[in-house]
């Protein structure tokens, strides 16, 4: 028999796997709701500095019109670049067919015996099925996108008797303290947002302006590219590098065009991720970088690419409620990074 020390910590373990279990295949729920919460925090301030100068419903109406624009426009970014990207192979099949070939003939000259069955079962229509794949599955995002905005509207319209009812004597203490830890949350998921979408433009024209520079086609679709993928950590910014990397070789048939593509767009990378936006987020965004990893391929393995998208948010709410509750300011502690942790460690 286990002794009653042992308990306390085999239930909140088996709690934590039937949680992220009831998450995993109750996705087609919860994953709307997750991106509707997120909305509704970024878009709230535009919802309440409207109803101050119009009527209620259309302060809604303005509000959803802009959040489905902005949609709309950075999912297009996606979808077009892929599109031109199939049109691209499609239309150049025969030169890509002769390219790979010449390679599983250079390799297999070298003695890479594995050259020959690249040759064999290489096939271009195969590539741009994969493509066009890749398109569809966005495209699939449709209905989540869909749902998603009829959660932000009940959302957006039941906010003001929510937070009323946060205010009652009867919901103290933790009323206050929700609306606390929610404005918070809110303020910071904001700003979070503002930040990556200024380097995400800024990504996007530079990677435009790299690609006219270094002679690779499609240089508007690449900069499309990289402009929506850079919302989505880590995996964006490395698909948005592979993507063009391999491209370059199909295109010129030679490794330098490929080499310097894949330096140059590691360069913009780095510097843009390392230095422009950690100095526009400041020390109250620190998170660790091995955090933020995670959270990305965490959430990106429970929901696929939307998870991906919001994998950093959620881990901003953990990080902002851990903070607020002393008992587990341990645990934002270590999940923030730099003076952030240490100023979590003094109790600030």
């Amino acid at each position: 028999m286990a002794e009653p020390s042992d308990r306390p910590m085999v239930n909140p373990l088996v709690t934590g796997v039937l949680v992220v279990a009831l998450v995993y295949f109750a996705r087609a729920i919860f994953m709307p709701l997750a991106f509707s919460l997120f909305v509704i925090a970024l878009v709230w301030p535009i919802q309440a500095a409207l109803q101050k100068r119009v009527a209620r419903p259309l302060a809604l109406l303005i509000t959803l019109l802009f959040t489905i624009t902005v949609i709309v426009v950075v999912g297009s970014a996606i979808v077009w670049g892929f599109s031109k990207l199939a049109q691209w192979l499609f239309y150049n099949s025969d030169r890509l067919q002769t390219i790979y070939a010449n390679w599983a003939t250079w390799l297999e000259g070298h003695g890479i015996a594995v050259a020959g069955a690249i040759e064999e079962h290489f096939n271009v229509t195969w590539l741009v099925g994969v493509t066009q794949g890749l398109i569809g599955r966005l495209n699939s995002t449709a209905g989540l996108t869909l749902l998603a905005c009829i959660f932000v509207m009940l959302g957006l319209l039941e906010a003001d008797d929510f937070r009323n009812r946060l205010c009652l004597a009867s919901a103290q203490p933790y009323g206050e303290l929700l609306l606390q830890i929610s404005g918070e949350i809110g303020s910071k998921v904001r700003r979070f947002m503002i930040i990556r979408s200024i380097a995400s433009v800024f990504t996007g024209v530079v990677v435009w302006m790299f690609a006219l520079v270094a002679g690779l086609e499609l240089a508007t679709a690449w900069g499309a590219m990289a402009f929506a993928l850079n919302y989505i950590p880590f995996i964006g910014p490395l698909t948005a590098t592979i993507f063009p990397t391999l491209f370059a070789i199909a295109q010129s048939g030679s490794w330098q065009l490929a080499l310097v593509v894949f330096i140059g767009l590691n360069v913009i990378q780095f510097v843009i991720g390392s230095y422009l936006e950690p100095s526009l987020a400041g020390a109250s965004l620190a998170i660790s970088p091995f955090a933020v990893v995670f959270a990305v391929f965490f959430w990106s393995f429970m929901w696929g690419l939307p998870g991906a998208f919001i994998g950093v948010p959620i881990l901003i709410v953990v990080v902002t409620y851990c903070a607020h509750e002393p008992s587990k300011r341990w645990i934002a502690a270590l999940l923030s990074g730099g003076q952030r942790a240490r100023a979590l460690s003094r109790g600030d």
